[in-house]
């Protein structure tokens, strides 16, 4: 569960191993092939010493995610194996990197596969509740925020996605208040921001709505130009 993987952003790499294991791949479809044979997403694949792993087109989502068996083993830096560029010296793999990994040659289960929902990358419906500040909104305000499609700026990260299309907003500016991943803020300039995974612990904007956990990785699976709709849930 806590075994670094490699993130893989709308182009995947070309990798080879230099070493026998297991893998499997989730997230974004990539179109990955082994040694030139197609693969599927959730699914464990044992891998052979110099065996190549490659990427296609993107057909769906953004992100995928390749595990590999016990983990790669980057150097650990504050207790973790991940990458960031101010801590860490660099954040993405270059041409020629070797990635150290295990050995792992046992026989295993390669039956069994994630019963998941593939993250729901085609659907652009985000599940969420009302934030803290929503009801100081006029009721006009929450109709059209529930029943706009917006379209992903291209100003987005893992710190946060801006979406194109502008609100008025009238409140007085507020005092600087807890946000999480999946607060979605409205600007002073009427934009709309999601925080995402890397996103700071506080913030001055209104907080109108809350992605649940689900809706903030769906998200992770989009890109500029894509579509989004609010479907707000109720606590009860």
């Amino acid at each position: 569960e806590n075994d670094a993987a490699l993130e893989i952003t709308m182009t995947g790499p070309k990798l080879k191993f230099h070493c026998s294991t297991s893998i499997c791949i989730a997230g974004a479809d990539l179109q990955p092939k082994l040694d030139g044979q197609p693969l599927l997403n959730t699914k464990i694949y044992s891998v052979k010493k110099d065996a190549i792993l490659e990427f296609g087109r993107l057909v769906s989502g953004f992100r995928a995610y390749l595990a590999v068996k016990g983990g790669i083993n980057t150097d650990v830096v504050l207790d973790s194996r991940s990458q960031f560029k101010s801590v860490t010296g660099g954040s993405v793999i270059s041409k020629g990197e070797i990635l150290p990994i295990k050995s792992f040659s046992e026989r295993q289960v390669f039956g069994a596969r994630l019963q998941t929902k593939a993250l729901e990358n085609n659907s652009n419906t985000l599940q969420c509740f009302a934030g803290p500040e929503f009801e100081l909104f006029p009721q006009e305000f929450s109709k059209q925020l529930l029943g706009t499609n917006f379209k992903v700026s291209k100003n987005f990260s893992r710190m946060g996605y801006q979406l194109e299309e502008e609100f008025p907003n009238a409140l007085p500016s507020m005092l600087t208040s807890a946000v999480l991943p999946g607060t979605v803020q409205l600007t002073p300039q009427g934009k709309l921001i999601i925080l995402m995974r890397d996103c700071q612990t506080t913030g001055g904007y209104p907080r109108v709505l809350q992605l649940s956990e689900a809706s903030i990785d769906a998200l992770a699976q989009k890109k500029a130009g894509d579509t989004v709709v609010f479907s707000l849930i109720d606590f009860a």
